[in-house]
């Protein structure tokens, strides 16, 4: 977050001129607009639409009630606010200020300048107009409130109008319709008897219910004289009905009981004699003989008593009182039991005929309800027709509208319009806004390196060996090089990156190229400062200028270009008598010498290989200064000969691209890097060092006067 901060509070700074003109550039805009606009005067008044006016006549109240508003849907309040702007409105309200027709203020102007604003969560409608003349401003409103009033009142005195010749229309159609609905049921009610559905259902299930009743309490009955029927049969050991009849009569007949005596008497006989006498006995047979023949007899008479001259057997004669009453109860039960049976079809037959006349009974109705609903239908439509008519015509009578002022409108005595506060808190606004915007195109647009953050957050694999500083003018010449050597503020960064090297090695280092991506980055003053430093720590320095292209060195020092490289490498002359001392001591300086038409040539040669072993051999450290790798691959061939390449760069000059480009062409050609140097910074020693440095002496610039970093580009 706090780097965050502090990148924002850079970009701010860095950009600060460009903002700080756009935002003054906005303000003075807003100015001048508050100095040559015209003052106009807003003069505004209030309507509301109200819903509750007083009506005499229902109609009258709900053509005044405002309809509920749906979200989404149409809102009675918007569309009066419409209304207002409406060309007859602005006519007639025209009309009202201007009685004479002009041609100032056509209906056109006046609704560009007419506003109609909603109060949020009520029914209030302001109206304003704003013009330069306030009190025609209050009239022109007061004129479009009363309009919208009159208007109101119009439209639904028109609305009732149309409902009464509506209506008039419908109520004799309504009234025919009734009498035919009336005429349609009559008709069915006689066709089916049905009079009254409630009644008769009523009537038809509490009868059922009677028979339900009458039918459980038979069908219990029933059930009783079953059973004891079971029972009776069961003792008196009676098959059938008949057969029990038959048996109590033959039990009850005198001629049967007398012969019953005489069966008994004879058998008595029978059992006395066979005690006397055997079987053949004439005695015994005669006997049995008669007794024969009275069972004949005693059989005849029994099979007489029996109905359809069925014979019963004579071992079921109720002979005794018990059984012919046990057997008379039998026949009395099974009376009761058929009696009872009756009665329950009877019951049942007719609980049958009930359920269907209910069953049948709504399908009656359903026919005689839908006629009877026509007909209440129509009588209600018809009452409600007819009043209406009446509403429609007491409403029509009556000049009742939804919309009322509740605020006229009043000259205003100060200027709506400019607001000075406004309109300077808008352009503060749109200034910051637009300085903002151009902070971030300046910064969308621009792709060179601004600080060594940014050169870090590119570079991740490459050293950053530190920043120098911007130099002043007088300090770009070493012809006299006290004003640089003694200022400890500039000698201290140059001295942190010889250090940096030297540590960063990991062997001795004898020997560097140093380049940059283009020209203008300041690389031929960074080689010449730098061995300065290094000569002044007691190391024997030697300057290379292998930049062919475009030498510098020669000019730094103010000395004369020749002889130099060229002629060093053409064997004209040996390394040592082609360096110049400078009166720096301990370094020495091996200008370009005479110009070359193929400079490349002359570098890629074994005889400048063998140039830098000499001095290497000869020096205790050895600085090459080459072309931009942009401009030629003279860095990469001689980095190949030499610890490694250290290329520099500037502050918002050097462009990300170039740097990604020659650092990734250095690395895929196995050229070493030793590392990035930000060079053009602001000093980044301690001010407490200051006090040890002297001041700068103020000397004559050379000839060819270089600046680095602070406004001017380097030439090289």
């Amino acid at each position: 977050m706090e780097k965050s901060i502090s990148s924002l509070v850079v970009v701010l700074k860095r950009r600060s001129w460009p903002a700080l003109a756009t935002f003054a550039a906005v303000i003075g805009g807003a100015v001048a607009y508050l100095v040559f606009a015209p003052s106009l005067y807003r003069a505004s008044a209030q309507l509301i639409l109200d819903d509750r006016r007083v009506s005499v006549s229902e109609l009258g109240r709900d053509l005044t009630q405002l309809p509920a508003g749906v979200p989404g849907g149409p809102s009675p309040l918007a569309e009066q606010a419409e209304l207002v702007k409406s060309v007859p409105i602005l006519e007639r309200s025209l009309a009202k200020v201007f009685p004479v027709p002009q041609n100032k203020l056509t209906t056109k102007k006046f609704s560009k300048g007419l506003r109609v604003k909603i109060v949020p969560a009520t029914n209030i409608l302001v109206i304003s107009y704003q013009t330069q003349d306030p009190i025609l401003a209050a009239k022109l409103v007061n004129a479009v409130s009363q309009t919208m009033v009159e208007e109101s009142a119009e439209q639904i005195r028109k609305e009732a109008a149309n409902v009464r010749k509506f209506l008039e229309k419908e109520v004799p159609l309504a009234r025919q319709r009734l009498q035919q609905a009336e005429v349609v049921e009559n008709k069915y009610k006689q066709a089916t008897g049905l009079i009254s559905f409630a009644d008769q259902s009523k009537s038809l299930v509490d009868s059922l219910a009677t028979l339900e009743d009458q039918e459980g309490a038979l069908f219990a009955q029933l059930q009783e004289t079953r059973s004891r029927d079971a029972s009776l049969r069961e003792i008196t050991t009676t098959k059938s009905l008949g057969n029990a009849y038959a048996s109590i009569r033959g039990g009850q007949d005198e001629q049967l009981q007398k012969l019953r005596t005489k069966l008994a008497d004879l058998q008595t006989q029978i059992a006395t004699t066979r005690l006397r006498f055997t079987e053949n006995h004439p005695s015994l047979i005669l006997l049995l003989q008669q007794q024969q023949a009275l069972n004949a007899l005693y059989n005849r008479e029994l099979a007489s008593l029996a109905p359809g001259d069925r014979a019963i057997s004579p071992n079921h004669v109720a002979s005794d009182p018990l059984s012919q009453d046990l057997t008379s109860q039998l026949i009395g039960n099974h009376i009761e039991s058929l009696a009872l049976e009756n009665k329950l079809k009877v019951v049942q037959s007719l609980k049958a005929n009930l359920q269907a006349r209910l069953a049948q009974l709504p399908i009656q109705q359903q026919p005689l309800t839908v006629l009877t609903r026509q007909q209440e239908e129509a009588a209600a439509s018809l009452k409600l027709l007819q009043s209406k008519l009446e509403e429609a015509r007491i409403a029509e009578a009556q000049l009742v509208g939804n919309i009322r002022i509740i605020e006229e409108a009043k000259p205003p005595t100060s200027p709506s319009f400019p607001k000075p506060a406004l309109v300077l808190a808008l352009a503060i606004v749109v200034g910051s806004v637009c300085a903002v915007g151009v902070v971030l195109l300046l910064e969308a647009t621009d792709n060179t390196i601004h600080d060594t953050s940014e050169a870090e957050e590119i570079l991740t694999k490459i050293p950053m060996l530190g920043t120098l500083p911007s130099l002043p003018t007088t300090a770009l010449s070493l012809e006299a090089a006290e004003g640089f050597l003694d200022d400890i503020a500039l000698v201290e960064p140059y001295r942190m990156l010889l250090k940096t090297l030297e540590f960063r090695s990991s062997k001795k280092l004898r020997s560097i190229v140093i380049s940059s991506t283009k020209s203008g980055e300041g690389k031929s003053v960074v080689v010449s400062h730098l061995a300065a430093v290094c000569a002044m720590l007691s190391r024997r320095t030697l300057i290379i200028d292998a930049d062919l292209h475009r030498p510098m060195q020669h000019k730094l020092f103010n000395l004369p270009a020749k002889p130099g490289l060229s002629d060093a490498i053409a064997k004209q002359r040996s390394l040592l008598n082609a360096v110049q001392i400078e009166d720096i001591e301990n370094l020495s300086l091996l200008t370009s010498g005479e110009s070359h038409p193929r400079p490349s040539q002359l570098l890629e040669s074994e005889a400048m290989k063998s140039l830098i072993a000499d001095a290497t051999e000869n020096y205790d450290f050895v600085i090459i200064d080459t072309p931009p790798l942009s401009v030629s691959a003279d860095a990469a061939t001689l980095g190949r000969y030499t610890n490694g390449v250290v290329l520099i760069t500037r502050p918002s000059f050097t462009i990300k691209d170039f740097l990604k480009k020659a650092v990734s062409e250095l690395t895929q050609n196995r050229i070493p890097i030793l590392g990035v140097v930000v060079n053009g910074m602001a000093v980044q020693t301690d001010k407490s060092y200051r006090y040890l440095s002297r001041p700068v002496k103020h000397s004559t610039p050379a000839r060819d006067t270089v600046n680095s970093g602070n406004g001017s580009r380097n030439r090289q």
